[in-house]
């Protein structure tokens, strides 16, 4: 197939592009300056021009929770715009198939875990994201309203829980929770440091996938793509306490130091598990264990420091 992939610098999308199954189809995928996402009608052009028979969109901006904290307004207007830009500019084109994806942050705060899909919309959201959980909220109804409103047209959204390997972000404001333990600890053995401060009490619990399963995933998703379901989560269904992430990349890194906490520092919901009832149903479980995937990371981040 002729694919258009949004997105393709990041992390998911580079990962996308390095899958086996990338091969086999021929992908657009255009840098943000040969190909600006916030302007519609040069979206609306590229799909005239391009025809793509199947949409992946992976793009927006994405951080850590100080990023958000700090840049709501940008975090809301970039995401809800690109969005919207590219669902809209497929709808005016005829692009039949579009895979949205979206994020376990759209879930109410004090929703009761694991978190399910029917479950979106039911309440407040978790304020140190807000911002962007709207965003993808937006964009994933629009995929509903799309389908819905006209029969001829198939968009989807997956709901990724939360992510981490080779090309995330390790440095800065940024940079997601596993990336950043991994950064830290990295830099404590090299400097001989005897603690590493972890925010918050560390008993907050987070589900994290390898970014390389959720690739898996998304190609199997092409290629049976009526039977996926209209939303659908992507997780591993189980989580683990920040503490016991950062307790396993240290077993990984070699740092035999202590931890210390610093609980004036938000740490976001206590708990975002998702339900991975849909997806296993559908046939899909990841493949890759929490050890493993740090250690895939790790190799990856050592590369680009040297």
């Amino acid at each position: 197939m002729k694919v258009f992939l949004t997105g393709a610098n990041g992390m998911v999308g580079r990962n996308v592009l390095g899958h086996a199954s990338a091969n086999h189809h021929s992908i657009m995928s255009p840098s943000r300056k040969a190909l600006d996402l916030m302007d519609f009608q040069s979206v609306l052009s590229f799909l005239y021009e391009n025809k793509p028979d199947l949409i992946i969109h992976a793009a927006g901006k994405v951080g850590g929770i100080k990023a958000n904290m700090d840049d709501p307004c940008g975090f809301l207007f970039e995401n809800s715009v690109i969005g919207l830009n590219v669902i809209r500019a497929a709808k005016e084109t005829g692009v039949d198939r579009l895979l949205n994806l979206s994020t376990s942050c759209i879930y109410p705060r004090e929703a009761t875990n694991p978190l399910q899909e029917s479950q979106i919309l039911t309440g407040a959201l978790e304020p140190t994201n807000e911002a962007y959980a709207l965003s993808k909220i937006i964009t994933a109804r629009a995929c509903d309203y799309i389908s819905l409103q006209y029969k001829e047209l198939n968009y989807k959204t997956i709901i990724p829980c939360n992510l981490y390997g080779p090309f995330d972000k390790f440095e800065g404001n940024n940079a997601h929770l596993i990336p950043a333990i991994i950064s830290k600890i990295h830099k404590a053995v090299h400097n001989n440091e005897d603690s590493v401060e972890i925010w918050g009490d560390g008993s907050a619990r987070r589900e994290f996938m390898f970014v390389g399963d959720l690739a898996e995933l998304i190609w199997q998703a092409i290629a049976r793509f009526d039977s996926l379901p209209q939303t659908m989560n992507v997780g591993i269904g189980r989580d683990h306490s920040i503490k016991e992430y950062y307790e396993a990349a240290a077993s990984v890194i070699g740092y035999c130091g202590n931890f210390t906490f610093n609980t004036k520092q938000p740490v976001g919901m206590n708990q975002k598990l998702t339900s991975t009832k849909k997806v296993n149903s559908w046939g899909w479980h990841p493949q890759t264990d929490l050890i493993t995937g740090i250690q895939k990371t790790y190799e990856f981040y050592k590369g680009v420091k040297s």
